[in-house]
């Protein structure tokens, strides 16, 4: 148990049996009353954001999580199959636990957040590279700036990218924008 005057961003909370993440925090003063920390949480399953206000001093309750590097191994149906990287133990997690998972590519490195030694967050590496598997050829003549056409690359997730890339060409891909970044 933690006392809201020592909240970090960050911190995993369970609040009346939900687990939230501390977005952001204040801590208010008012001329008149009592102190209290004004808070933005954000639900770790449905990943709502609510604003919740505790008095200051307020006994919460913090949970430890824990991050483990994992290996991406193959997809079954909706489920993902992960291997840990020091202890070579494999998992199966539900692809609903992945944002952009569609860019997901076999043998990537990713980062699990476990709390209580459940997998509750899988987070992608900030940038893949992927090959382009069909993309249609771009028109010469077609120099309008930011022209773009759609790409399908090699996990099946359709991205749009400048004229000049081809089939086959390795693409350096955002995982949290889902944009075109370079050629690799």
């Amino acid at each position: 148990m933690i006392t809201t005057n020592d909240l970090k961003n960050g911190y995993v909370l369970d609040i009346d049996g939900e687990l939230v993440s501390v977005v952001s925090f204040q801590h208010v003063k008012p001329g008149k009353g009592g102190a209290f920390v004004r808070t933005k949480l954000k639900n770790m399953t449905s990943g709502a954001v609510v604003e919740k206000t505790f008095r200051a001093g307020e006994k919460v309750e913090r949970v430890t999580t824990e991050s483990r590097t994992m290996q991406f191994l193959y997809r079954d149906g909706d489920e993902l199959h992960l291997m840990d990287n020091t202890t070579y133990e494999q998992i199966p997690v539900t692809s609903k636990l992945v944002e952009n998972d569609d860019l997901l590519a076999p043998n990537t490195d990713v980062q699990v957040l476990f709390v209580r030694d459940a997998p509750i967050r899988v987070e992608l590496p900030t940038f893949v590279e992927l090959a382009v598997t069909r993309t249609d050829p771009g028109v010469k003549g077609d120099t309008v700036s930011n022209v773009t056409k759609p790409a399908e690359v090699e996990t099946g997730a359709t991205i749009d990218v400048p004229l000049f890339v081809n089939e086959g060409d390795r693409l350096k891909i955002d995982t949290r924008t889902r944009e075109y970044s370079a050629r690799a």
